[in-house]
């Protein structure tokens, strides 16, 4: 190991195809790392001309290679140094923690959901890889502990921009959909926008920190006498 902690990674990789490859890692930590060299040799000119580096819980995919059984034997050779995360981008993205399922959370973590809302909003998280839909990251940051499983029953519909958490990731969901995450607040943030340019707010290595908001607070709304509906606006 190079003073810098530089280390050959046990990876598998395996050719897809006539231009792709597959590399396999035992861990998410190594499939960060590498996904960080890979593109550090990308923005450098030390990588061979890929088209495509798609980073996923344990593996990268890359597409496009002229030759890759080639980059596979060179990467035998690598020593990939820890991943750090100093000079990543970082994105702050006001939530309000008002999920559904805040408290149960709480109960998982033995603790309030006050102490919830501190222990997220205090986490730098960051992307460990995209997909699901579009926009969609899988944020790691909370330590092992504060993972908790999936919802036994998932929802039939999620509401956009709803913050949730399963296993060891934190994800907000970019549009409506099922779901099972334990959904702990909700954001306002356009996670996907096909106008933007990039059109995707998150991105694998993008640091990412939740800022408490005030919740919405109920305020009567247009309603037909004896009807007890509310709309909700922002508290001020």
């Amino acid at each position: 190991m190079s003073p810098d902690g530089a280390r050959p990674l046990p990876l598998r990789p395996l050719p897809v195809g006539a231009h792709g490859l597959l590399i396999e890692l035992d861990r998410a930590a190594d499939v960060e790392a590498l996904h960080a060299e890979l593109l550090r040799r990308a923005a450098d000119g030390t990588l061979p001309a890929v088209r495509e580096i798609v980073p996923a819980a344990r593996t990268v995919f890359l597409d496009g290679l002229a030759d890759p059984r080639g980059l596979s034997a060179d990467l035998a050779t690598w020593h990939i140094p820890p991943l750090t995360t100093g000079d990543r981008p970082t994105v702050e993205l006001p939530v309000r923690y008002d999920g559904p399922d805040l408290a149960d959370v709480a109960a998982l973590w033995d603790v309030t959901p006050e102490d919830v809302v501190q222990l997220h909003s205090g986490t730098e998280f960051h992307v460990a890889f995209c997909g699901f839909a579009p926009g969609f990251g899988y944020l790691t940051g909370l330590p092992e502990a504060l993972h908790v499983p999936r919802r036994a029953t998932p929802r039939t519909k999620v509401p956009v921009g709803s913050v949730g958490l399963a296993g060891p990731y934190t994800g907000v969901y970019p549009r409506s959909s099922p779901g099972g995450w334990q959904l702990i607040g909700s954001t306002d943030a356009a996670l996907w926008d096909p106008r933007r340019e990039p059109a995707a707010l998150l991105a694998p290595g993008t640091r990412v920190r939740f800022v408490p908001q005030p919740a919405r607070r109920q305020v009567p709304g247009p309603a037909a006498p004896g009807d007890g509906r509310t709309r909700q606006e922002p508290a001020r």
